[in-house]
């Protein structure tokens, strides 16, 4: 079974595709898809994470089946087959 990840802006790109699709394992959380996607694929490391802090919790907005995940339980949210996670990339500027 799986988790469809669906892609917003700059990762869209970085993966060419605006939507990718994990096998679920059991206890399966935030953090570990988005250590998962990220090792899959190399554009998104520089896109979903932050270089300084090591943490895509300021990087992206992270929501799963349209709640934001900081309603949840962050990036320690635990997924569930079929879920469907939203990726979308926060633009920070000064």
């Amino acid at each position: 079974m799986a988790i469809s990840v669906k892609l917003i802006g700059v990762l869209r790109h970085a993966a060419v595709a605006d939507r990718l699709f994990v096998d679920y394992r059991e206890g399966f959380t935030v953090r570990e898809l988005i250590k998962d996607i990220t090792a899959q694929t190399p554009g998104f490391k520089g896109n979903l994470i932050d270089p300084h802090l090591k943490d895509p919790w300021l990087s992206a907005l992270v929501l799963v089946n349209t709640t934001e995940t900081s309603a949840l339980n962050g990036l320690e949210t635990i997924l569930q087959d079929g879920d469907e996670v939203v990726l979308v990339p926060v633009v920070h500027g000064g």
